[in-house]
């Protein structure tokens, strides 16, 4: 087991100014434009890709090779300390990797991870396809069906997939379906739909308060039939995982939760790039900002939401590097990436709102990033597992008890 450590190490040190340096210098001048436009951002994306920020490589490298877990969160603060919205952009294929990962084979991952990303010059993206229209997280209420066809050796798969990130747009979309509607959320299987699948098509695209240069979208699956290679994990583990649960055995975790459970540590560090991005443009403008003959800064009523902000982000970023690193180790941190990432999500927020009401009637207006940033974080309070649910799975871990 490696040992938990707050001194980064040069690769790390190096990593975080390598990424700060595309957020400053790429993201923040571009931030408001796609915003605005609402529209995917793949010249933006290619630019990631093109100096090697995009790509299976680089998140084999961040997630795969580091033994302390802590590039991957120091990585993406960064990113979306740029921008929340290029930031999901740029990461929201992850969550497809994180699925194909979480339930699938060493040959899938081989596979079908690459074909997430495309290449420079040709990205390509990755959809997870969870949420149904009126799911949300409760996940025993997806309906999305996937049938076997013996006789073909293929899945059909028939249903709506709703708030989906890069939905449609997708060259590979991770589908969590119903296999046994009887078994409930353990009844739930993940699928590959391979590029250019018939059956698989775009519906409604969401016009959203924040992260607006993310697609969302919902994904419309009418008997798309996949190959029997495509369900994550392999049918005979399949066959074995649902025989166990109908005997009353454990089976394993819930194929949509074994990905959230492992990526809220991620997001967590997303809603902390935000939360540090106000606090440090409205520190900023306190200092330069003269009220009644002198900076805002030296009224107490102005210092002191800075200290507890300042407090705020690093005990946050405590608990986001503590989940991460426990992660990597394989150790249990489904507490630990809640408590992360239901912290995160409300000091993102806060953070926002306080830099609004320091810039006063400027915060409210688009000339300046602090509107955009108090939209953008409000999203962490609610998707890959709302605020409520993190405090559910929190207060299920210190009680041992089946909080409902």
């Amino acid at each position: 087991m490696t040992e938990f450590s707050l001194d980064l190490n040069e690769d790390q040190l190096t990593l975080g100014k390598w990424v700060h340096d595309f957020a400053a210098n790429v993201l923040r001048p571009q931030a408001a434009e796609w915003d605005e436009r609402e529209e995917f951002p793949y010249p933006v994306v290619e630019e990631a890709a093109s100096i090697g920020l995009y790509g299976w490589e680089f998140m084999a490298e961040i997630m795969r090779n580091d033994p302390t877990g802590l590039s991957t969160p120091v990585a993406l603060e960064e990113l979306f300390w740029g921008d929340a919205g290029l930031g999901m952009a740029i990461m929201g294929t992850g969550l497809a990797v994180a699925g194909i990962a979480a339930s699938g084979s060493q040959a899938q991952v081989i596979e079908w991870v690459p074909q997430c990303y495309g290449s420079p010059g040709a990205v390509a993206l990755g959809a997870f396809c969870a949420s149904g229209p009126d799911a949300g997280s409760d996940v025993n209420a997806y309906r999305t069906r996937a049938r076997y066809d013996e006789a073909t050796d293929e899945w059909v798969l028939n249903g709506t997939k709703a708030w989906i990130t890069n939905g449609g747009l997708a060259a590979v979309h991770v589908v969590v379906a119903v296999v046994d509607p009887g078994l409930g959320s353990k009844g739930h299987a993940s699928f590959v739909v391979p590029p250019g699948t018939k059956g698989l098509s775009m519906g409604q695209k969401y016009a959203k308060h924040g992260i607006r240069a993310s697609h969302t979208a919902e994904v419309v699956l009418d008997d798309c039939r996949v190959p029997g290679r495509c369900l994550l994990g392999g049918k005979e583990k399949l066959d074995e995982r649902l025989a166990r649960v109908r005997e009353g055995k454990p089976g394993n975790a819930q194929a949509a939760m074994q990905t959230f459970e492992a990526t809220r540590p991620s997001m967590a560090a997303q809603a902390l790039g935000i939360a540090r991005a106000a606090y440090e443009y409205s520190l900023e403008y306190a200092k330069e900002r003269h009220a009644f003959g002198r900076p805002i800064i030296h009224n107490q009523s102005i210092a002191f939401m800075f200290a507890d902000i300042a407090t705020e982000l690093e005990a946050t970023r405590m608990l986001v590097w503590r989940a991460a690193w426990l992660g990597k180790q394989k150790r249990i941190h489904n507490a630990e990436g809640s408590m992360a990432k239901l912290k995160a999500g409300r000091l993102a927020v806060h953070s926002t709102e306080r830099a609004m009401q320091i810039l006063g009637g400027y915060g409210y207006t688009r000339e300046y990033p602090v509107e955009r940033w108090h939209r953008d974080a409000k999203i962490y309070d609610i998707f890959e597992g709302t605020e409520q649910i993190q405090q559910l799975v929190i207060s299920r871990a210190i009680s041992g008890l089946r909080i409902e």
